[in-house]
């Protein structure tokens, strides 16, 4: 009987653990109206064409929707650089008076943004432009509470890493900014090429890759509840161990034409998708 009983209670804590698994899967799910305008915004023409033929690696429509990013938010994503995020995400909270905040190290960074705004500035000239990390009081910041989801696609591994910053690693201050930046309840959104946690935490420092444990207490050190993880961007082909990092595969393909078939087979890096949310 008492086997029974151990044998029942675990059973229950299973499918407990299995219910909060896809509640976090499923909590931010969008409203049939908000998906049809994400879907409109993805399938828009004014896209361009290298930028959605990698839909099918990025996932755009399930990445933001787990994210539960809606039109009438205020968005802010973290290093946009070419902007291939910000042709579906500043439409799409166009839509319904959003803002949609491009941040970056220097201006530099913001170069292919602001080539968006110049080409289109119907479409994109309302985009806030800012500084992260910043450091001096003269970088113009986000303001503190206004956010009501951060973004960040593939750059935590670098502020692990020191990335730009005189191979200082600061990741720690970049949560501490995200956090700032959110409204209480708001949302970070984190994906990120995935390191086995098997796998020495060395390899963070040059691979380009990054275990989840690590972004997790990263966030969680900030301040940030780790609120679920979808598999969404997975992929079971990359096993991480390429003799240039993450930059072997596609789309950069750092050995250039050597094996180029086989890493285009392999298609793009494993990812992450975490979210967190800033406690009420």
């Amino acid at each position: 009987m008492i086997r029974q009983i151990a044998a029942l209670a675990f059973a229950a804590s299973t499918l407990a653990a299995g219910a909060a698994a896809m509640a976090g899967q499923q909590a931010a799910a969008l409203s049939p109206a908000h998906d049809r305008a994400l879907a409109a915004a993805i399938a828009a023409q004014t896209r361009t064409p290298a930028n959605v033929a990698r839909d099918r690696y990025r996932h755009p429509r399930e990445t933001l929707a787990f994210f539960g990013v809606e039109p009438g938010d205020t968005v802010v994503e973290i290093w946009p650089s070419g902007g291939w995020y910000t042709e579906i995400l500043a439409p799409y909270l166009a839509q319904g008076g959003g803002s949609y905040y491009a941040v970056a190290m220097s201006d530099n960074g913001h170069t292919g943004v602001r080539r968006l705004m110049t080409a289109n500035p119907s479409l994109y000239g309302q985009i806030r432009l800012a500084t992260f990390p910043a450091f001096n009081s003269a970088d113009t910041r986000v303001p503190d509470g206004t956010a009501d989801v951060v973004l960040t696609f593939r750059n935590v591994h670098n502020w692990a890493s020191g990335y730009q910053r005189n191979d200082e690693p600061y990741a720690e201050d970049a949560f501490r900014q995200m956090f700032a930046m959110l409204k209480p309840g708001g949302t970070l959104g984190v994906v990120d090429h995935r390191l086995p946690e098997s796998v020495d935490s060395a390899r963070e420092e040059d691979s380009g890759y990054i275990k989840v444990s690590t972004v997790r207490r990263l966030a969680e050190a900030a301040g940030f509840r780790f609120v679920g993880a979808s598999e969404v961007n997975a992929n079971p082909r990359d096993t991480a161990d390429w003799p240039r990092g993450v930059w072997t595969l596609p789309p950069t393909y750092r050995l250039g034409d050597q094996d180029r078939e086989r890493y285009a087979a392999i298609g793009e890096s494993d990812r992450m998708t975490l979210r967190f949310v800033k406690p009420e």
